[in-house]
């Protein structure tokens, strides 16, 4: 099994085949709209429009796992990142990213890359960093900043 075997739906409730992104560098991000990193939504934007010609791919993964941070269904979720962050990324429809109802591309993700504090994901805003060839290279923690990721993400894009 690989990245490209897994596929999750839209915002707009269409199945997205990763297969599709198949080439591409991708930043794969839980995401909530009532955090106290959701500010992070603007230097994702950034990531997306300074490297997108280029070949990257953001994907934000809406969860409303910790704090209840994400309690609103796609429409809203889609509205509060359009109008307060300009959200032009790819957003996914609401997941879980822990426990049994985990998203199989979540549980691949976190089998991947262990985080500082083991496998579960600990917070909105985590990150995983996905080479051309489809593999998970790096995790970073809710704290990294976007703007942090820019040179890793240049690497890659090379």
């Amino acid at each position: 099994m690989n990245l490209y075997d897994f596929s999750f739906r839209r915002l707009d409730g269409v199945e997205q085949p990763l297969a599709g992104y198949r080439g591409k560098v991708m930043l794969l991000v839980n995401t909530a709209s009532q955090c106290g990193f959701t500010p992070q939504y603007a230097g994702l934007e950034q990531l997306h429009q300074r490297f997108a010609d280029q070949g990257l791919v953001v994907i934000g993964f809406p969860c409303n796992q910790f704090g209840r941070q994400e309690p609103g269904d796609a429409a809203q979720i889609g509205a509060f990142c359009q109008k307060n962050y300009g959200v032009d990324f790819t957003m996914a429809d609401k997941v879980e990213v822990n426990g049994g109802g985990a998203h199989p591309l979540w549980a691949y993700l976190k089998q991947q890359k262990r985080g500082l504090l083991g496998r579960p994901v600990r917070w909105n805003f985590s990150k995983f960093l996905v080479d051309r060839q489809g593999r998970v290279v790096a995790r970073f923690a809710p704290f990294t900043r976007p703007d942090k990721l820019a040179a890793n993400i240049e690497a890659l894009l090379k």
